[in-house]
């Protein structure tokens, strides 16, 4: 199968790559190759590859510059996205869109199921459900939903607080943002595996168990061998961040379940293979 990847240079862009190369002939797409925002240079990449699949993953992920600069929010994940649609149907592909938890509004007090309405506080939240609505204009279509990442590839929440702690610093880490952790390789096999199967829809995506950033912070120090006591966790309110989090964001991952794949590994043992990777 012929994969083309949007935002390879991502985070999880590099997971997404690693992955499907095990299997499929990949296309990596940054932004060189095809800026999302530029419907014609979308048209002319995919075009130009004839891929059977198309696994998007190009976005402003950045939850407080997406509040900063909402037009830009708007034109790279909600109008990207609209322009990869198009792109994908017009060469009959079939079309992974990767979104996010930020879809609802942390409110609740039970996981998060596919079927629950999303209800976004966020710039980054509302311009990814606004990408969901023009994906669901195919007829081929998987949207997988996800949260905290950590990976190879690019700096990412985990590897940002152990460099601070190798240095000698602390690593200051919301302790009341309860959700889920998604190791990236883990994430593409996944989401690899439901595409091979052809079973569309809209899917929740985790490594299995629940964790507070604290908690995933913590974690990947002892992992490390690094002081776990210099991950300071304090309220969200006290960060003084532009953007509101969501105080609750665990997602159940029923739609994999109805559909018949086991969940990915435990976070703890995702986690583990990641922390071994990272070179401080």
């Amino acid at each position: 199968m012929k994969v083309a990847i949007t935002g390879a240079a991502g985070l999880f862009g590099h997971g997404l790559v690693a992955a499907f190369s095990t299997r499929h002939e990949v296309f990596p797409l940054t932004r060189v190759e095809a800026d999302i925002t530029n419907a014609e240079a979308v048209r002319a990449a995919l075009e130009g590859i004839r891929p059977d699949l198309v696994v998007h993953s190009a976005a402003i992920p950045d939850i407080d510059r997406c509040e900063e600069d909402p037009a830009s929010a708007l034109l790279v994940n909600y109008q990207g996205t609209c322009n990869v649609v198009d792109a994908t149907r017009r060469v009959g592909a079939g079309l992974v869109h990767i979104s996010t938890d930020a879809v609802f509004d942390g409110t609740n007090v039970i996981p998060y199921v596919e079927t629950d309405p999303p209800a976004p506080i966020t710039v980054y939240g509302r311009t990814k459900l606004q990408a969901e609505d023009a994906v669901k204009t195919l007829e081929r279509y998987w949207i997988f939903r996800v949260s905290v990442l950590f990976g190879p590839g690019k700096i990412n929440f985990v590897e940002k607080g152990l460099r601070k702690l190798a240095a000698g610093g602390e690593y200051l880490v919301a302790s009341d943002q309860l959700g889920c952790a998604l190791h990236t390789v883990d994430a593409g096999m996944k989401i690899m595996e439901v595409a091979e199967a052809g079973k569309y829809g809209l899917y929740h995506l985790a490594n299995r168990g629940i964790c507070t950033r604290y908690e995933l912070a913590r974690a990947a120090a002892e992992l490390a061998g690094l002081d776990p006591a210099k991950v300071v966790g304090v309220p969200d309110a006290q960060m003084k961040r532009r953007a509101p989090r969501l105080k609750y964001a665990v997602m159940k991952m029923e739609a994999l379940r109805h559909a018949g794949f086991a969940f990915p590994r435990p976070w703890q043992e995702g986690l583990a293979e990641y922390v071994r990777t990272v070179k401080l």
